[in-house]
């Protein structure tokens, strides 16, 4: 089971970015997917994750707007668009598969290795 994250750079703020998320080793859909960033000197934190079913997609507050979760089946690859970016979403984004959307790490036992976001002027 792997998954591997892309998309992530420097963006200046109000700007756009699209991470991606590649699974193989198992089927995209036979997971819950979230992505969870962490910030130097921060706990790392729930920002999206997206049912097995499709049928909900949940949103941390802080990004709820702004961010857009979605997912290619064909691909098995989910992605995180997100606009409007700020400072305070520089962070290492990191994707993750479990069997339910929690916003807590413990409950996802697949990571991949994450992607640096930085949004500065």
């Amino acid at each position: 089971l792997q998954l591997v994250e892309s998309g992530g750079g420097l963006v200046q703020p109000g700007g756009s970015l699209r991470l991606s998320c590649a699974a193989s080793g198992f089927r995209r859909d036979e997971f819950a997917i979230a992505w969870f960033r962490q910030a130097p000197g921060k706990e790392r934190e729930g920002v999206s994750c997206i049912f097995q079913s499709d049928t909900y997609i949940y949103y941390t507050d802080a990004v709820r707007g702004r961010f857009t979760m979605s997912r290619d089946n064909a691909k098995n690859t989910a992605y995180l668009e997100m606009s409007s970016l700020k400072p305070e979403d520089t962070a290492v984004y990191y994707c993750a598969a479990g069997w339910e959307c929690t916003w807590s790490t413990r409950d996802f036992d697949t990571w991949g290795q994450g992607t640096q976001v930085t949004v500065s002027s």
